[in-house]
């Protein structure tokens, strides 16, 4: 699937972005039967995260909720196996901020999987550019590396995840176990924030899901990355208390109208043919910042990241 051929997206306003029109694409009513399809969501215990789980084990997905914690990932399997009549949910330990800890993950996804139709990195998303303005005062934590947490966990913990769970996907896009051929999909959550604060030479995760796209899609990966709309979730917990009332008061929706874009990014069929695009809330095709559209940029930032993981 080579990235997308479909005629340029209109640019979505600011306003339009922060207060988006009621959706066209419903969840759970579009979402799709998934009977057959594993799907693999990091961040699945909390937010938008526990609810597209919800969903896709409602719709027959097999789903491994990938966390941090698991006392917080079983609370949320047994809610969800309660409120679905449903236990094809599984938990899978990752630790994004620790590089080993991503590369056990991933070990233990291949050692009891030969498939993977989608990838959700999910686990929660900021654009690494607001940690100045967002958060508390003070220097943020740090990785078990010692990278930034935010950049450590959303770019290089994602794309090292992604990378160890490659050669999984490719199989599964070849139809190597299942005899049938059929894309795959990497989905990205990420943030508006990549254009309001990034500095001139800002970097993220939509850079990487572009760089993703343009590496694999003529091998059937399709990589999308989007902004999920401004939605009520733990987020809001780490920032400054006079943010987190602020952004509340101003431009907070539902989870359920957030895990839209998500789902429709990552079950819906005209989103196959949007390999490396951007989308906004409620699932609307955007045009991301021109940053997150420098090539030479998105290569130089996986080359980077290549290095960084190469030890682990």
């Amino acid at each position: 699937m080579p990235v997308s051929k479909l005629p340029p997206p209109a640019r979505v306003g600011s306003f339009s972005e922060k207060w988006p029109p009621k959706p066209t694409w419903k969840a759970p009513e579009d979402v799709p039967d998934l009977s057959g399809q594993i799907f693999l969501v990091t961040g699945g215990n909390v937010g938008i995260g526990r609810e597209t789980c919800r969903i896709l084990v409602a719709r027959n997905a097999k789903v491994y909720l990938a966390a941090r914690s698991e006392e917080r990932a079983q609370t949320a399997i047994d809610d969800i196996c309660r409120s679905t009549g449903k236990s094809n949910i599984h938990f899978l330990k990752i630790d994004l901020s620790d590089l080993s800890s991503v590369r056990k993950a991933a070990e233990q996804y291949i050692s009891m999987e030969q498939e993977l139709h989608v990838l959700i990195n999910n686990a929660f998303p900021i654009d690494i550019s607001l940690q100045w303005f967002l958060y508390s005062p003070g220097i943020g934590p740090q990785t078990a590396q010692g990278y930034d947490v935010q950049f450590g966990v959303h770019v290089l913990g994602h794309y090292f995840f992604t990378l160890l769970l490659m050669p999984t996907l490719l199989r599964t896009a070849n139809g190597e176990i299942s005899g049938t051929p059929k894309p795959v999909r990497v989905v990205s959550v990420s943030s508006d924030a990549h254009e309001m604060t990034a500095p001139k030479k800002g970097i993220g995760v939509v850079l990487i899901s572009s760089e993703l796209a343009r590496r694999y899609g003529d091998q059937g990966v399709v990589a999308i990355s989007l902004h999920p709309g401004g939605v009520k979730s733990e987020l809001l917990r780490h920032l400054h208390p006079i943010i987190a009332w602020i952004v509340e008061k101003i431009r907070i929706y539902p989870v359920s109208l957030g895990i839209i874009t998500t789902l429709y990014a990552a079950t819906s069929e005209a989103a196959l043919h949007m390999n490396g695009e951007y989308l906004t809330a409620w699932a609307r095709r955007q045009v991301p910042s021109i940053h997150a559209q420098n090539l030479e940029m998105g290569e130089r930032l996986w080359n980077w990241c290549e290095e960084q993981v190469s030890d682990f």
